[in-house]
């Protein structure tokens, strides 16, 4: 809901309450090249006068501080008394809190499973009519994140409640430039030139991948992550989707065939530093390490953009510094363009409000992302196409940002979305073993029948 001010006092109240806002804003208004023209006619648009919104969410620490400066932005522009609270447990709070009737007016959720359940009882509020249709206009693949926000109601019925803000790719490929000149191989673009590239390290006697499946508790979840990107790689998403909610089993031909092609790399003893054995016995955060050895021990890593804090101390990344990455490519033969696997939170209404309204209205501008993106903490990155890219912190932001920008499907981790006995169980251990030679039908039997016993 917005509420119309007169501009001119408007601008002259913003420009007030900038310049009284001391540390919580860290760009003044005119500075850089932010687009404060989105951010000066919201604020001619909003007057919250004094009323306090309330936000519940994930971050904490050095992303606490950044998201509170957004936050204080959208306070300066609607006259909102803008509350923060960030928790590590906030999946299990924000459920007592909505049961208990205590709930924040918007909670930011990480995982879109838990926003879909606290949809279907009644405990968010849909977004304003017409903001699933700006997403569609204005994100990067906007009916994807669309998708990834709209749940079913209590009354049965779908409707958008849930804004997508803050993405991370999953669909990167590690390496070492300088590695690849002295070889003499380039960065390819479809799935095939990958596949080419293996067999060519392979035929001059050397490993192309580094892979590792050791997580501790967790051990198995890097591999998750590759059959979810083959997935989006080999059918359209409508079956990604169909997979990930068990419409079509794991014992589905697509759904094994999707297994078998994240084996044509992790199964191959040639392709594998150390041979496909040791794959399940090497650490995630270990398994970087042969990118950096002399003579390397192995040419690529398909990884998450987190992998670099797993880096060696000093490592500098990007296209000139020590290590860079690309796009984990598509088959050029299949025709489903480029898609992303990846992550993200979502802001929601748990408690409804006109200032609850207005902070999701806010999220649409150009500046509530561009001032994120501006900041070290946090890794932002973001597929609003309005936003003006070089305000990315570096230039490994601003690659990791077009490739969300370049994406025709984005989709959430699908591991992350299935029940936990399932996603964060049966499947981790399955691809464990699918690795150590188990066969893949016979994995995805087993962990179809750990899903139909929660049934």
């Amino acid at each position: 809901m917005k509420h119309v001010l007169f501009a001119g006092v408007a601008v002259a109240a913003l420009t007030a309450g900038l310049a009284n806002a001391g540390s919580h804003l860290p760009f003044n208004p005119g500075e850089g090249d932010f687009n404060w023209e989105s951010y000066e006619a919201y604020a001619a648009a909003t007057d919250l006068g004094g009323e306090q919104v309330t936000v519940f969410g994930p971050w904490l620490g050095p992303d606490q501080v950044v998201i509170e400066s957004v936050l204080a932005y959208f306070g300066e522009a609607s006259g909102a008394d803008v509350k923060y609270v960030g928790s590590d447990g906030f999946e299990q709070q924000i459920v007592i809190d909505a049961e208990a009737g205590s709930a924040p007016n918007v909670a930011v959720f990480p995982q879109p499973g838990l926003a879909a359940d606290m949809a279907r009882r009644g405990f968010l509020t849909p977004l304003a009519e017409g903001t699933a249709a700006w997403m569609a206009e204005n994100y990067a693949a906007g009916q994807s994140w669309v998708d990834l926000g709209s749940y079913t109601g209590p009354d049965g019925s779908q409707s958008f409640y849930a804004f997508p803000y803050k993405a991370d790719v999953k669909s990167l490929v590690w390496y070492i430039p300088e590695n690849f000149e002295d070889a003499g191989y380039e960065v390819p673009q479809t799935m095939e030139e990958l596949k080419a590239l293996s067999d060519q390290i392979v035929a001059d006697g050397d490993t192309p991948w580094c892979i590792g499946l050791g997580s501790g508790g967790a051990t198995g979840w890097p591999a998750t992550d590759w059959v979810e990107d083959m997935m989006l790689r080999t059918q359209p998403p409508e079956v990604y989707d169909q997979w990930v909610t068990n419409e079509i089993p794991f014992t589905d031909e697509r759904v094994v065939a999707a297994i078998e092609d994240f084996g044509a790399f992790a199964r191959n003893d040639d392709y594998v530093a150390g041979g496909a054995a040791t794959a399940a016995s090497t650490d995630f955060r270990d398994s970087p390490k042969g990118l950096f050895s002399s003579p390397p021990q192995c040419y690529m890593h398909r990884q998450a953009s987190f992998i670099p804090a797993f880096f060696p101390e000093g490592t500098e990344v990007g296209a000139n510094g020590d290590v860079d990455f690309f796009y984990f490519p598509s088959y050029e033969g299949k025709d489903l363009g480029s898609p992303v696997l990846g992550a993200g939170t979502l802001f929601a209404i748990t408690s409804d409000s006109p200032g609850a309204h207005a902070l999701i209205d806010f999220l649409q501008t150009e500046i509530a992302h561009e001032v994120f993106m501006a900041q070290q903490a946090g890794g932002f990155l973001t597929p609003h196409t309005g936003v003006n890219t070089d305000l990315y912190v570096d230039d490994t932001r601003k690659a990791l940002g077009e490739i969300l920008l370049n994406a025709t499907t984005f989709r959430f981790d699908g591991s992350d979305l299935m029940p936990g006995g399932v996603g964060a169980g049966s499947f981790w251990t399955g691809m464990v073993d699918y690795v150590g030679g188990k066969d893949a039908a016979a994995v995805a039997a087993e962990i179809q029948s750990s899903w139909d016993a929660l049934k």
